[in-house]
């Protein structure tokens, strides 16, 4: 009867597990234009990251560059989210490098996405810039999820220019926390429990990979900048940031979580910001 109880028990939790995994997992959105559909010119690249998978991206070349940058997209999305800001970037002089992370756009698949694989991701994109193309500066720019991995990124690295945070969170258990509550899942024991088991999962503890953690870490300047009407990431969080560090700077602008409209209008100031860095 005992050994039939905790058969049950198990069955059901390997049910609940696999349901997690689905309904954390992210959505795949399909590169399908090419550059020329966004007025731009460059090639289609291929490079290795983590477990021997190959990701996709596009190296836009600036035709009197400065410096390299780095951009990545967020959770759900692909490379084309951020090409907004390609055409001011490449009449400033900075190469650009966009680049879909695994399980997204056109890149490979893997067993799930995180936060942390993000950051991998960011990583391989930096080794293949350093081996294919000269050395210059080199800035990161990233979006919510995106955002959070290129904060961790830049935390491990002492070879970044500047780095610049579009919708990041403060702290994954935030984030988590906001989720558990838009599925109607208590917090206690349920939601505390998928907590511990995500991190399990990605074999990181929140804490450590937490932007208001890691941010404080990176040697360079840091441009936050966050939507007045963000209803994804709460405004609160960017307040958090740049609250905590003093080597960020924090910029609010009309708009939502997606800021594409936006940053149409500010991209000279992401610009200025990314000059001023330069060596």
């Amino acid at each position: 009867m005992l050994a039939g109880g905790s058969a049950l028990g198990i069955v059901l939790q390997q049910r609940f597990h696999r349901r997690l995994h689905r309904e954390l997992a992210a959505p795949r959105e399909p590169v399908s234009n090419t550059l020329d559909a966004y007025s731009l010119e460059g090639e289609t690249v291929h490079f290795p990251t983590q477990r021997g998978r190959k990701l996709e991206g596009w190296w836009l070349p600036a035709a009197s560059a400065q410096g390299h940058v780095v951009m990545t997209h967020g959770w759900g999305a692909n490379r084309a989210t951020l090409l907004v800001l390609a055409p001011l970037l490449l009449e400033a002089g900075w190469n650009v490098l966009v680049f879909d992370v695994r399980n997204h756009g056109n890149s490979d698949s893997d067993t799930f996405s995180s936060m942390p694989r993000f950051a991998e991701d960011i990583d391989a994109a930096l080794a293949w810039l350093h081996r294919a193309h000269a050395t210059r500066p080199v800035a990161l720019i990233g979006h919510s999820v995106g955002a959070a991995a290129t904060l961790l990124a830049a935390s491990r690295r002492d070879d970044i220019t500047a780095v610049v945070s579009l919708s990041s969170f403060a702290h994954p258990d935030g984030m988590m926390r906001r989720w558990l509550s838009e599925k109607g899942l208590p917090f206690f024991p349920l939601g505390w429990y998928v907590l511990r088991y995500v991190e399990r999962v990605i074999d990181h503890r929140f804490d450590a990979i937490a932007p208001v953690n890691t941010l404080g870490k990176i040697r360079c300047p840091v441009l936050l900048v966050h939507g007045e009407n963000d209803t994804i990431i709460p405004l609160n969080d960017a307040y958090t940031l740049a609250d905590k560090h003093n080597n960020a700077t924090l910029r609010l602008v009309e708009g939502g979580h997606d800021l594409s409209e936006s940053l149409a209008h500010h991209g000279d100031e992401l610009v200025a910001f990314l000059r001023a860095a330069l060596p």
